[in-house]
């Protein structure tokens, strides 16, 4: 047997994983402090989750906000799950990192005085969204801080390149993060520490919003090893996608629009929900209606709605054929974002040491049961920064103070790594039917059988909770139970489930 080819080797300060808002926010925090970054993207620059984001950043800047309405929202909307100590720090860091933004370069929408359009979305009290292009915020953000990093000679950018397995120490006992093996083998990063950025796992279900490559790679990497996971119960359904148009299945339509007086009309064209409310109160009503009436879609009159206000969303509804000036755009749930996911603390910092999460791979209990409208974009930002921080300050371990690369042994077993394995068609269908917006004690016990791991462990979190919250709706345990208030279902590495409560 030939032997396989050399590994390219990079050494950094940080490896980050993932190049979306977050991933590329890490990379640039690390750079100005002169670390060195590798920064490892599945795809070219701007073609990553973060790019398809229509939503804004939450923060706290109106004259008639404040930290203790925002605080509120937040918590309101994650239903007694909300780590309060999280929440405070992204209400109270948020404004600021939109002002990084903007020095940055990001150029967010502004009226013509020059003061921020802050918009307004489901669960807010207030007007406290910031935009870019409208519903582009993310292509705008993404593409700007694509170009800073591409430029920026501290950060190596390795595009198409996939990550395979977190290097760790041999040491079962306590395994250290050392780095990354991507690519079969082919290519190591080690590091300092390593930052997954990596995105969620709505597209484990057959209806997503989400591009297909965000199937749990980063938990799944984490999971394996040594990190705890938690809330995977908690998957988030928009209300507003496109169903039924060939071509944009699935395309999200912001709830921006809903904020400037679009409206969501049943069969009959009657008004049956309030459009602002969060977003599980609305999905679920959509739900009932549709199972009610027996047809596939609700319609969203957008109408009334200035076209230019929102640009993208618009040129994408008549690329497919429908004219929201003119007709009601039919829409229903699907899977949006994960709540749940890799435990940290408050830095950003996983159960094993030298590995980070942030962004939507991330948990840190800030979104509870039901996250609140724009405050995941918002939360890339303040707990990238906070991650980067951490890690460089050494984390109060001298073994984190240089990389070094594998020897041959450990390069071997790093190339035997398995990487973590793709969702095929059964398994999203199976948890679209058992994991949808509403779930059965039945439905989850059929998917303990599913070949996903991931598909596995969110089917143990989603049995374990027997109440429904947010999000997470069981018809055969209807009413939230008080006992499970600010309890987190939290998967150890060895597979175990405990309830924790976080302060």
């Amino acid at each position: 047997m030939p032997a396989p080819p050399p590994a390219s080797t990079y050494e950094a300060d940080i490896v980050v994983v993932g190049a979306g808002a977050a991933g590329l926010y890490a990379s640039l925090c690390a750079a100005r402090e002169r670390a060195t970054v590798v920064l490892v993207s599945a795809t070219p620059l701007a073609q990553t989750a973060s790019y398809w984001a229509q939503g804004g950043l939450a923060a706290t800047l109106a004259a008639d906000d404040s930290f203790d309405l925002h605080l509120r929202d937040t918590e309101l909307a994650g239903r007694q799950l909300v780590r309060r100590s999280a929440a405070e720090i992204l209400v109270r860091e948020a404004p600021d990192c939109v002002r990084d933004l903007q020095a940055l370069g990001v150029r967010f929408d502004a009226d013509r005085f020059g003061h921020l359009a802050l918009g307004l979305e489901g669960g807010h009290s207030v007007r406290r969204i910031v935009h870019a292009g409208g519903s582009a915020t993310g292509r705008r953000v993404v593409r700007q801080l694509s170009a800073l990093a591409a430029a920026e000679p501290q950060i190596t950018v390795l595009e198409n390149t996939r990550a395979q397995a977190l290097w760790t120490d041999a040491d079962p006992t306590q395994p250290r993060c050392r780095g990354l093996v991507c690519d079969d083998g082919r290519v190591i990063a080690a590091a300092r520490a390593t930052v997954l950025a990596s995105g969620g796992a709505a597209a484990l279900w057959a209806r997503t919003t989400n591009p297909p490559g965000s199937q749990g790679v980063g938990l799944q990497l984490a999971h394996a090893a040594g990190a705890a996971l938690a809330d995977l119960e908690m998957l988030q359904f928009h209300p507003t996608a496109v169903i039924g148009v060939r071509g944009r299945e699935g395309f999200l339509v912001t709830e921006a629009i809903r904020g400037e007086g679009a409206t969501l009309l049943d069969a009959s064209g009657e008004r049956f929900v309030d459009e602002l409310a969060p977003r599980d109160e609305v999905s679920r009503a959509i739900h009932q209606r549709l199972a009610q009436s027996g047809q596939p879609s609700v319609g969203l009159d957008m109408r009334a709605i200035d076209p230019a206000h929102f640009p993208n969303v618009v040129a994408a509804l008549r690329e497919a054929g429908l004219d929201p000036t003119r007709e009601l755009i039919p829409v229903a749930p699907a899977a949006h974002y994960m709540m749940g996911g890799i435990v940290t603390d408050l830095d950003a910092h996983s159960t094993v040491p030298g590995l980070y999460a942030v962004g939507e791979c991330s948990c840190t209990g800030l979104h509870g049961a039901n996250r609140l409208a724009s405050n995941s974009l918002s939360e890339c930002f303040v707990f990238a920064r906070r991650a980067v921080a951490h890690a460089l300050g050494g984390d109060g371990d001298t073994a984190a103070s240089k990389p070094r690369p594998p020897d041959a042994r450990e390069l071997n077993a790093l190339r035997a790594l398995p990487a973590p394995p793709i969702a095929g068609r059964d398994t999203r269908a199976a948890l679209w039917r058992d994991a949808g917006v509403v779930r059965s004690e039945a439905g989850l016990h059929s998917l303990l059988d599913n070949p996903h791991p991931l598909a596995r462990l969110i089917a143990r979190c989603a049995l374990a909770r027997a109440e429904s919250r947010g999000a997470h709706l069981r018809q055969d345990h209807p009413e939230r139970d008080p006992a499970l208030d600010h309890r987190h279902a939290v998967i150890a590495a060895d597979g175990t489930l405990d309830w924790q409560t976080w302060e």
